[in-house]
């Protein structure tokens, strides 16, 4: 029978640790916070929404949570809140580089403008480069820590988001891989999450999708719903010691959506 010790430190699988999440104002950031959080790790919240990080800062408790401004892509601003996550707690061991933008979904090129697609891969590859680098750099000296991305079921599949978009997490699932070749050798590990998305308002606009056809993409798994708290639970996972010999790896959280071909209908008459 396990110890009350034991089933502790199963409840709070994050006991003393400190997590920096990107991003984490709202969406899937401020629920990974949370969760983070929740299993006795203390959190820093890094945003550009400054009411809403403050807010989510009020929700963890003080003693828990602290808010930083940042805009990923300048690194001074990364620089400086993985510095204040120092100066404060004196060490980092998660990293969650979590902030996004999906841009415009125009499925046609000819109508995509450079200035687009730039900025899709500043926020969304350049911020997740200056996450690892600044974070690799307080986690080498210690000989640990966890770096985790937000990648996308795009990173391996075309044809379900815009063209920058889909480079853009292609390139995070590039950086995640060659950093953790790179970092392996510190005891850092660097893993990625790629979830489907979410059918919120927000998704259904971005992908031209009513109602039904939101819960349509998610019918190779029957009877569940994808939510923020999945993705969380797996950056809960990644970021804790029952992944410590995790790395490298694309977290597919998308209920088998990428391996589906929809071109073929074998089981449909089951």
């Amino acid at each position: 029978m396990a110890t009350g010790s034991l089933i502790g430190a199963l409840v709070r699988r994050l006991e003393g640790k400190v997590a920096l999440v990107t991003g984490s104002a709202s969406g899937i950031g401020e629920c990974t916070a949370k969760l983070l959080a929740q299993h006795g790790a203390t959190v820093n919240i890094a945003d550009i929404q400054d009411e809403l990080g403050y807010a989510v800062c009020k929700d963890i408790g003080i003693t828990s949570a602290s808010y930083v401004h940042c805009d990923v892509t300048d690194e001074i601003q990364v620089r400086n809140a993985i510095d204040t996550t120092m100066v404060n707690h004196g060490k980092l061991d998660i990293m969650v580089n979590n902030a996004g933008i999906a841009g415009t979904n125009n499925p046609n090129i000819l109508d995509n403008s450079k200035a687009e697609f730039e900025k899709v891969l500043s926020v969304n590859v350049t911020g997740p480069f200056l996450g690892t680098k600044h974070a690799a750099r307080v986690m080498i000296p210690s000989r640990q820590g966890s770096i985790i991305n937000t990648a996308s079921v795009c990173s391996i599949m075309g044809g379900v988001a815009s063209h920058a978009y889909t480079s853009s997490k292609h390139g995070v699932l590039g950086l995640t891989r060659n950093t953790a070749v790179e970092l392996g050798r510190y005891g850092i590990r660097v893993n990625c999450v790629s979830p489907y998305l979410i059918p919120t308002p927000l998704a259904r606009r971005f992908f031209n999708l009513d109602p039904e056809g939101a819960d349509e993409v998610y019918s190779n798994l029957k009877g569940r719903d994808l939510k923020p708290e999945d993705i969380a639970n797996a950056v809960l996972y990644l970021g804790s010691d029952e992944s410590k010999y995790v790395s490298g790896h694309n977290l597919l959280i998308d209920g088998g959506f990428s391996i589906v071909n929809p071109a073929f209908g074998m089981f449909d008459c089951l």
